[in-house]
């Protein structure tokens, strides 16, 4: 009898050990597989797109090893002769009171899968949310890391990203408002400018496309005000329109042309 019960022993740590090694071994092909997918296309796609599908890809051999693991240990579960249904009936209990205490968590979870493949946003993007703007610094399942021009960071569940203004998806406009006197002619003015724009315009820094005189957008209390645009990567408008002004006054400079400024006229009676 006893010779009975180690045989039996002895064949379930067998069995047991087998289903160990083919779950590793089962791991490990489909693991090589999904890398071996990815370095496929890393020479097809750039830097940022990379580090997304190198996330998707962590997080789907995380997923498939949990699985195996759990399979693993019900199936040695029922080799050693336990009653792996009702087990299974208890981890559904189980995981259901998890799932209600944790609800919070798996929203975040979810909303973080989502944003990762679905490129809502990603590493490196300029994005708004709750009226607070910044480089996205870093995105994991469940928060989302965004660092401001002062360096103040923001980290956000995932499942507050709801409503977001991604400002990368598309160049931003750089504009530049030129105040000049009445007393100038608007053609020398929009020579001078349309002389400068033929000067500079493959030389400003952060552009997207061609610089654009739209001519006079109004007619203020002391000054003729022109506009001067050009569409300027996302965040790096703010360089472009520093740069504008800059050549704006040295040509108004050499051309003659003052840009007036607040003064106050006082009469005395007699």
């Amino acid at each position: 009898m006893i010779k009975f019960i180690e045989s039996i022993n002895l064949l379930a740590l067998i069995k047991s050990l087998i289903y160990i090694i083919v779950a590793i071994i089962i791991y490990k092909i489909i693991k090589k597989i999904v890398i071996k997918t990815l370095k496929g296309n890393k020479k097809r796609i750039n830097n940022v797109h990379f580090q997304r599908m190198k996330t998707i890809q962590n997080l789907i051999l995380s997923i498939i090893k949990y699985m195996i693991i759990i399979i693993t240990i019900v199936a040695i579960l029922a080799v050693w002769g336990f009653n792996v249904t009702t087990l299974v009936a208890g981890l559904g209990l189980g995981t259901a009171i998890i799932g209600l205490a944790f609800q919070d968590l798996a929203k975040d979870l979810i909303a973080g899968f989502a944003i990762i493949t679905e490129g809502q946003y990603e590493v490196g993007d300029t994005i708004e949310v709750d009226n607070f703007m910044g480089e996205v610094t870093s995105i994991s399942l469940k928060t989302t890391e965004i660092t401001n021009f002062k360096g103040a960071k923001y980290i956000v569940s995932n499942r507050y990203m709801d409503k977001v203004i991604n400002y990368s998806e598309n160049p931003q406009l750089a504009i530049v408002d030129i105040s000049t006197p009445y007393e100038e002619k608007t053609d020398k003015v929009e020579k001078v400018l349309k002389d400068m724009i033929e000067e500079i315009n493959d030389k400003v820094p952060n552009s997207e496309g061609d610089l654009l005189l739209w001519g006079i957008q109004s007619l203020s209390e002391s000054s003729v005000v022109y506009r001067i645009s050009v569409p300027a990567k996302s965040m790096k408008h703010f360089e472009t329109e520093r740069y504008l002004r800059k050549q704006i006054k040295d040509h108004l400079d050499k051309a003659g042309i003052p840009i007036p400024y607040n003064q106050i006229e006082v009469h005395h009676g007699k």
